[in-house]
């Protein structure tokens, strides 16, 4: 996140009608032009945490619309038609960037005014891509609303109009003014936003005229919404239209964009765990979308989350998206590369023993895969941030993260020395760590959302004797997921904890027991690695256990049966499950 705020490099005034709007230019006047829209009840201010991030690669403008911050206001209702403001956002267009088309990027009624301009024969010429966030055509959403009831399909339209209940009372003359004015207090206002948009008050910009814009800025409800709801027309555009759609927007329903593509035929549509007011919340985000967005549509590569976005076209369920994996050349993490790939995911595996990668990487590859294979110790903390480096330069940032190597260890805890504990932490704990301190950091930054798989146990919940180190260290992955999820939520990341139960992989025969002679080691290691390989339960059942959290944004994840029993054994009769630990011994 970033809380630096530019100052204009340049502002001037652009005339539109009898209209004077106010114009805070940035960056390099010769680079391509992003233009910045903002609606209720917001003026140019809205864009303070969003222009820095765009700003060194294109010429950034925002203006505050009409009857807004520094530009012309008026009290006539008709001044708020959409048209006016259509008209205003070509006149500025025009004046900022005469010889280039622009790209913009709007919220809210900035964005369902933009949809009015691109929608315009001449916005073909003027606007070169439209990115809108949480702001419908109108038209388009009347349309819709039509189709659905009279298809006898009406909670869609039901939950829409239900969101939208509050414009009845802001379309009412004179009562705002009344029942809202303790909510125009800045301080309310900004507590207000960041409780809904899960973001901190202070990141909630606000400019000087805002109880100003709070009130006038109602007209352009009464001015548009019953007119075109109640007579949606036939408006259609050419312009490439980037949908931002935040899932937990109260005002518009992501149901409601879902005919879309009738009336924008180059549609992309990224949905976003997120409120409303995504410029104060996500930045980064806005920011991303914006440009890999804007360079697409100017003959530059597409990213792998753009390829993903574009509505109409055929794709698997994880094609155009990079799935990296540790502890990728064996057993849970060989298999979950394979599944991954088999659904159209690039993979990017490593493991301490590049032959093992290699060979896995290979099996990717064979079944008509995508894959990369690294070397790399996940304990150490500095190896991990070169692999992530060297990744990402040669990759991209990752869409799904499996923090999967791991080391088995076993045996009492007086017997297992300090260097052993320690050893099952760095790798188990640290390596889980590591991953998401490096790849997770990077992909909370691009601001894309993704997920996180973190491979736990059924041991991080089941209490038992001769296990004190590795159920220790899966225990404290299982509460740091726990942590994470939490971290990320606000930022469209999800974070699995899986925790297979007894599956037959080669960790138990690689599985250190502490206090036993090299001999005594290695007939427990056979013993179990046997009893294991009877219980006939494969990596590949794991496996398919990560792709379906990852596709249903899973939170905790039990596997095997037994791992489901101890679960809820642990949840429900927690003193009865330490009574039988303090009796048994399994080792």
């Amino acid at each position: 996140m970033t809380d630096r705020i530019l100052a204009p490099e340049a502002e001037r005034v652009v005339r539109s009608g009898d209209f004077e709007l106010a114009v805070y230019e940035y960056g390099d006047p010769s680079a391509e032009t992003v233009l910045l829209v903002h609606g209720w009840p917001d003026d140019h201010h809205l864009w303070d945490r969003v222009i820095p991030l765009l700003a060194g690669r294109f010429h950034v403008v925002a203006y505050d619309t009409r009857g807004h911050g520094r530009s012309t206001r008026t009290e006539r209702t008709a001044d708020y038609r959409l048209g006016e403001f259509a008209a205003d956002l070509f006149a500025v267009a025009d004046a900022v960037s005469p010889d280039r088309p622009v790209h913009v990027l709007a919220h809210d009624w900035g964005s369902v005014q933009s949809w009015e301009a691109v929608c315009e024969p001449r916005a073909v010429e003027r606007i070169a891509s439209f990115t809108s966030v949480s702001g419908p055509n109108l038209d388009h959403l009347g349309k819709w609303l039509r189709d659905r009831v009279s298809r006898g399909a009406v909670w869609g339209p039901f939950t829409q109009l239900l969101s939208s209940a509050y414009t009845f009372l802001f379309m009412t003359p004179g009562v705002p003014r009344v029942v809202l004015r303790p909510l125009s207090a800045e301080k309310v206002w900004q507590r207000f936003v960041g409780l809904m948009n899960e973001t901190a008050p202070g990141n909630v910009r606000l400019g000087p005229t805002f109880r100003e814009d709070f009130f006038d800025g109602m007209r352009i409800y009464r001015a548009n919404i019953v007119p075109r709801l109640l007579n949606p027309r036939e408006r259609r555009t050419e312009v490439p239209v980037q949908l931002i759609i935040a899932r937990r927007d109260v005002a518009v329903r992501p149901a409601g964009y879902a005919d879309s593509q009738r009336w924008a035929p180059r549609l992309w549509r990224r949905e976003i765990a997120g409120g409303h007011w995504l410029p104060f919340s996500h930045p980064e985000l806005l920011a991303t979308a914006t440009t890999e967005f804007a360079q697409a549509v100017s003959g530059g590569e597409a990213p792998r989350a753009l390829r993903r976005a574009e509505v109409g076209r055929e794709r698997g369920r994880f094609e155009d998206q990079l799935a990296v994996i540790t502890g990728g050349g064996s057993g849970i993490g060989r298999e979950t590369a394979l599944a991954f790939a088999r659904q159209g995911a690039e993979i990017v595996l490593s493991d301490i023993n590049l032959d093992a990668a290699k060979e896995t990487a290979e099996l990717v590859t064979a079944a008509g895969g995508i894959a990369h294979a690294y070397a790399v110790d996940v304990s150490d903390e500095a190896a991990m941030a070169e692999h992530a480096a060297a990744v990402i330069a040669a990759h991209g940032v990752p869409d799904i993260l499996v923090n999967n190597a791991g080391i088995g260890q076993a045996g009492d805890f007086f017997d297992t020395s300090a260097a052993e504990f320690d050893r099952v932490l760095r790798v188990n704990l640290g390596g889980v760590v590591n991953g998401c301190r490096t790849f997770g950091a990077a992909m909370a930054e691009r601001g894309l959302g993704g997920h996180i798989v973190n491979l736990s146990s059924m041991a991080a919940y089941t209490p038992q004797r001769g296990f004190s180190a590795y159920s220790t260290s899966k225990s404290a992955v299982f509460m740091f997921s726990d942590c994470l999820r939490a971290e990320l939520a606000g930022k469209g990341i999800g974070v699995s904890t899986v925790c297979p139960g007894i599956v037959a992989t080669n960790i138990v025969a690689a599985t250190r027991f502490s206090g036993l002679s090299a001999d005594e080691e290695a007939r427990k290691q056979a013993e179990y690695d046997r009893l294991y390989r009877l219980r006939s339960y494969g990596p590949e059942k794991v496996a398919r256990q990560i792709v379906r959290a990852v596709e249903r944004g899973q939170a905790v994840v039990p596997v095997t049966p037994e791992a489901h029993l101890q679960y809820h054994f642990h949840r429900f009769a927690p003193g009865l499950h330490r009574f039988i630990a303090a009796r048994v011994k399994l080792t």
